[in-house]
């Protein structure tokens, strides 16, 4: 099983960016510890980074025939990309969404995720570990463990 893990703007910055929100784990040690993680999974998974939005939509669409599942922070592109959400749905691959900091917590304009109707589900607020949370649930997902079939609740 392979899994693709993308990166959008601004995450190639973890470590120095706003570590109030953020946290002082870089992209590169979060990295190294999501492969230990998916070691112990018994999966493969290639890492991307992007801070251009056509670079996200590109890996997404190559990932089609090569992975089985995406796990995606989108950085900001989260409360704007509708083509990144077109893209995720359009190549209908199992995705989880994954966020370091809880959105709802965050500004009004953080609080609306566009690319998380393309999700399977969404995972944040637990800083480097909504990753390896991300990763579990997106494998048992794929193992058919965890899937929800029933229809959401609307208010």
């Amino acid at each position: 099983m392979r899994i693709l893990v993308l990166n959008g703007p601004n995450l190639n910055l973890l470590g120095a960016r706003e570590p109030a929100i953020y946290g002082t784990t870089t992209l590169a040690t979060l990295e190294r510890q999501l492969e230990e993680t998916a070691a112990g999974l018994g999966v493969q998974i290639d890492f991307f980074q992007s801070n251009h939005e056509g670079g996200l939509i590109d890996a997404v669409q190559g990932a089609v025939g090569r992975y089985q599942g995406v796990l995606i922070n989108p950085g900001a592109f989260t409360h704007t990309s509708l083509a990144l959400y077109d893209c995720l749905t359009g190549v209908g691959l199992p995705t989880v969404e994954v966020h370091l900091s809880n959105l709802h917590r965050r500004e009004e304009f953080r609080q609306r995720s566009y690319t998380a109707a393309a999700a399977v589900g969404v995972i944040q607020g637990f800083g480097p570990l909504s990753y390896e949370l991300g990763l579990r649930a997106l494998v048992l997902h794929l193992k058919g463990a965890g899937s929800a079939t029933a229809e959401p609740i609307r208010p």
